[in-house]
């Protein structure tokens, strides 16, 4: 299909995962006519994976939608204050305010809510137990799938669970949230806490915390409604502007 948007995609992912996840979302908004890059986050350090993801960003030639998948979250508050970065849209992710990283956002769990089954720290990176990856992260995949990314985990470093907001992007862009109702990575509480605070556009879909991977077409659909919904409020902006008095 010939390129129609108004907007680009950027894709960020989140920790123990590659952009290779997104390819589903990739494909299906490609088809729609938007033009899709994907990062690929070192998962060293919140500082660089905001610089890569500030590589490709200026790579852009219209404005960019910003989606982050999980940590991508973190990512995404930090590097969508880049002036490319028209709007942010949230999957699954943590959404920090200034000063907070996942490792404060996870602390101190309400009872009862799942616990992430992250194995103590070897060199200074993370893993997930892989006997639990399945259920954890990937409930709504078939075993085959949920195993290979299991065994193809990328090691997340301390200093990106660690790495702070400096400065909340979505405090002075629009954002959409989408909660995924059976989350056992990110409770879906708190995913709906921090979409609020945020003054996001929630959509609540049932699925795990792959579910950017397991239902392509909600995420790509969120992701569809963000650019439109930015549209027309530029839009608004422009019809407001262009009637003030001199």
């Amino acid at each position: 299909m010939a390129r129609n948007k108004r907007f680009n995609v950027v894709l960020v992912h989140g920790g123990f995962v590659d952009g290779s996840g997104w390819r589903s979302v990739y494909e299906l908004l490609t088809r729609d006519g938007y033009s899709v890059s994907v990062v690929q986050n070192p998962t060293t350090s919140l500082l660089d994976d905001v610089a890569a993801t500030k590589l490709i960003l200026e790579e852009q030639d219209r404005p960019v939608i910003l989606v982050g998948h999980s940590y991508g979250g973190v990512v995404i508050t930090e590097a969508g204050n880049d002036p490319r970065v028209a709007a942010l849209v949230y999957v699954a992710a943590f959404a920090p305010s200034e000063g907070e990283s996942v490792d404060t956002l996870i602390k101190n769990p309400p009872p009862g809510a799942p616990v992430p089954p992250i194995l103590a720290p070897r060199d200074g990176r993370l893993f997930l137990d892989k006997e639990k990856f399945h259920g954890a992260f990937a409930a709504d995949l078939d075993a085959g799938l949920a195993g290979f990314m299991a065994n193809s985990q990328v090691p997340w470093g301390l200093h990106a669970l660690r790495g702070a907001v400096s400065k909340a992007a979505w405090r002075t862009k629009p954002s959409w949230y989408l909660v995924t109702t059976e989350d056992r990575m990110i409770p879906p509480e708190a995913q709906r806490s921090m979409a609020t605070r945020a003054g996001a556009t929630i959509v609540e879909q049932r699925g795990s915390h792959a579910i950017y991977v397991s239902q392509p077409k909600a995420v790509a659909a969120l992701i569809a409604e963000a650019a439109s919904g930015t549209k027309a409020a530029a839009r608004e902006s422009e019809v407001n502007a262009a009637v003030q008095p001199d």
